[in-house]
């Protein structure tokens, strides 16, 4: 690895990218990017206003869905800048430093959403398995404890990602392939010896979005070993009924991720554009949709939002 002198990284700059071949449509699709960024920070916004104010809703459930909202609006606010720069001011450029901050957050806060989907899959499946002790068992102080070491594993983890970007030189070419920075991408471009970060990606990788994967998997066959042997059938869709909203949350966020992973790896050949509006699918849609989703699915929830409405 060489490292490059602070100059260097001084007046570098990365030049992003929208969707090529279509740089005459960025404004008008720059349009449908606007109404997603909104609803996405306003939907998250609204439901962690409802529920900070709303003692009623000072549950395990909720409060989990609180985590999920502050994750999904940064994200939001990570990629925004950068993707609605480029769709509507056509502002392509953005400093070394820059490009390694946002991708520290947008990777971080991958980490940390992966964490916080498996926590609450374990709160279904306490609510499921043991009702009785659910309140006993998930208290204010566990809920915060696992909360924050969801947030220190993300950040610890990620964090040696940007600082190792950081000691490349990058003489090949400084166009990156989406409207934001992402470390596969960038790694790309370097004209160093990258073997340690494609290492270390795949090690992260494993350990945090790969091993909540399996325990959220695990979970939901205990939760549905648990439902199978309630005798009421009335009492098994309802249990089941619980669970509707979180698996479409972990099949927003891990589906995209799974398509993107395997584009890139196993399709030969694949057109750029499915990529970039992958790229674009995996981060979007899961910030847009869960607040829509819960907002439907949950009946407490709802009913709280109806209420202030209506007001």
């Amino acid at each position: 690895m060489s490292p490059v002198n602070d100059t260097e990284f001084r007046f570098a700059v990365f030049l992003l990218t929208g969707i090529p071949g279509q740089e005459d449509f960025h404004i008008w699709i720059s349009i449908p990017f606007c109404i997603m960024y909104a609803i996405s920070i306003a939907g998250n916004s609204f439901i962690l206003f409802i529920i900070i104010t709303d003692s009623g809703l000072h549950e395990p459930m909720y409060i989990f869905l609180s985590m999920l909202a502050i994750t999904d609006l940064g994200i939001s606010v990570a990629t925004m800048p950068t993707t609605l720069g480029i769709f509507l001011f056509n502002s392509r450029e953005i400093s070394l430093n820059a490009c390694f901050a946002q991708l520290f957050f947008i990777h971080s806060l991958q980490c940390i959403e992966s964490a916080v989907l498996l926590l609450m899959a374990f709160d279904r499946f306490i609510a499921i398995r043991d009702p009785l002790r659910y309140a006993s068992i998930l208290t204010l102080p566990r809920i915060v404890k696992m909360g924050l070491v969801c947030a220190l594993r993300g950040l610890a983890i990620i964090l040696l990602l940007p600082l190792l970007l950081r000691q490349y030189q990058y003489c090949r070419t400084n166009v990156l392939s989406h409207s934001y920075c992402m470390h596969q991408d960038v790694m790309k471009i370097a004209c160093s010896d990258i073997s340690v970060n494609i290492i270390y990606g795949l090690f992260t990788t494993l350990l945090t979005v790969g091993l909540d994967s399996v325990f959220i998997f695990l979970s939901y066959v205990m939760i549905l070993k648990t439902v199978l042997s309630i005798a009421s059938q009335s009492e098994t869709v309802r249990a089941l009924n619980t669970c509707i909203s979180h698996l479409c949350a972990v099949l927003l966020f891990y589906t995209p991720m799974i398509s993107l992973s395997v584009i890139h790896r196993f399709v030969k050949g694949s057109s750029p554009l499915l990529q970039i509006l992958m790229g674009y699918v995996y981060l979007l849609v899961p910030p847009l949709m869960n607040p829509i989703v819960y907002s439907v699915k949950s009946k407490h929830l709802r009913v709280r939002i109806i209420r202030v409405f209506v007001k």
